[in-house]
This record gives structure tokens, sequence and C-alpha cells, in this order.
């Protein structure tokens, strides 16, 4: 049984975790192949949309409490062999349209999993959860900075410092959550939020969510002029002249990425 389920559809790449016995608990196994999985599409231009979900109804229930032993083997300055290696830095830096589509538990590394990706779709049964000090650590995939980013100083603290968790509902209210569906309905959402994507310029969607990106990296003006920078690069493309030929021919466009 494959640990990671890779299926492509048109331009749609749908990544399952497939672990259900640990309710798809994150071990080097499975980060090592999701972070193969996004190595082999990141530069494959017929990739438009990636979609992480979780087999057997939730999406992943963190780490594997087994591996802490084998990530205190980890230099604390050298190269991380444990924590998934550099994974959490590729999602980071991932350049095409990444979605979450949550049901059942996400906490954890799964909560660091899907604040990681750009879009998050929840079923109403999802909890979200950094319990971590439960069991006397830190998040170690990003949750204390995308948490401050995503739902601001109060509500990541109260996350972080209590462990407690959260419903689908308090997520979306929070802004961890875009949009919440019935039960069951998240991959199926989130698969046609990425249909609505893949439609779209490839080249203006990398050029939107590397502008957007940067008002957590720099200041309010040095992310304007990567905006405007974005801006001319995506006007002078093919892809615009073909969307304003397409809309003015009232026809559907074709898109190349160029």
């Amino acid at each position: 049984m494959a640990i990671l389920n890779i299926q492509r559809d048109e331009s749609i790449v749908v990544l399952e975790l497939n672990r259900p016995e640990a309710r798809n608990a994150l071990n080097e196994e499975i980060l090592t192949a999701l972070g193969q999985a996004l190595a082999d599409v990141q530069y494959d231009d017929s990739v438009r949309a990636v979609v992480i979900h979780g087999a057997a109804g939730h999406f992943c229930a963190g780490a594997d409490i087994t591996a802490f032993d084998r990530i205190r083997e980890d230099a604390l300055l050298g190269p991380r062999k444990a924590l998934g290696g550099t994974l959490w830095s590729v999602l980071g830096r991932f350049p095409k349209p990444l979605i979450a589509a949550v049901e059942g538990l996400a906490v954890g590394g799964g909560c660091e999993l899907a604040l990681a990706c750009d879009i998050v779709i929840a079923a109403d049964n999802a909890q979200f959860g950094v319990p971590e000090v439960k069991l006397g650590v830190i998040p170690g995939g990003g949750a204390t900075q995308r948490l401050m980013s995503a739902v601001g100083k109060a509500k990541a603290m109260a996350m972080l410092l209590t462990g407690d968790f959260i419903c689908a509902t308090d997520a979306c209210a929070d802004g961890i959550v875009a949009r919440v569906v019935p039960a069951g309905e998240a991959l199926e959402q989130a698969r046609s939020m990425a249909e609505r994507i893949a439609s779209n310029s490839p080249l203006a969607v990398s050029l939107a969510k590397d502008a957007a990106l940067q008002a957590h990296e720099t200041s309010l003006n040095q992310g304007l002029e990567h905006e405007k920078r974005n801006f001319y690069l995506a006007i002078h493309s093919a892809d615009c002249h073909e969307g304003q030929a397409a809309f003015l021919a009232k026809r559907a466009p074709h898109y190349t990425g160029k």
C-alpha cells in the first residue's frame, strides 16, 4: 500500500496522505514522499494546482510521536534529517497553488501542513489545533509563525499555549479556513476550486501568489513595488494578450503560461 497516493486529473494533481491506521500521522516516510511529489510537479508546466488531503476521514493527526527519539539525533544547527528535512521550506516556496482539503483532524503537523497551503477547504467536522505543549514540545513546522500571520497574536497565542482544538467554523472565522463545507465534500470542493484556478493564466496565478506572499515577508512599500513588478511582467505576457483578445472576441482563452 502506497503511503502517498498520487492522482493526476488533467492539470490538477491530488496528493493523498495514506496512513489510515495512524490517522495519517506524519513520519519520515510520508514526509519524504510528499516532498518528492512536490518536487516532481514544481516545474511541470502542465500542472496548474495541487490538492492535499488525507485518507479515511482525517487530514492528518500530526507528527508520529514515536519519531521524537529520531528527531533528537539531529544537530541543533546542522542539516535537518528529521522533521521532514526541507519539506516545510519547500511548501513555503512552492510556486503553484496549494489547496488543503481537510476532513476530521488537522492537528500538530497536520495543522501546520494546512497552514502551509495557500487555501484550506474544511469539512464541518474538521478540527484544528497545535497541541505540542501538552507533550512538552513546541511546533517545528511553522505554526508559531504562520498562525500569527493567519489569526493574529491573541488567537495564535491561545492556540499555541493551551493546545486546545478549534472547530472548522471558528477556524474559518479566524482566517485559517477559506470555506466550510458539509462532511465528506472537502475534497470535491477543493478539486472544484483547483479547476477554476487552473482555467486562469498559470503565469498570472503564479505572479499573483508570489506578490501576495510578499505581504508576510516585506514592508508595505516593498510589497507594493514587488506587486508592480509582477504586474508589468504579467501585462507584457502572451497570456495577457490572449486573455484580452479572448475577452473582446467573447471566447474562452487558451493560456500557455508564457
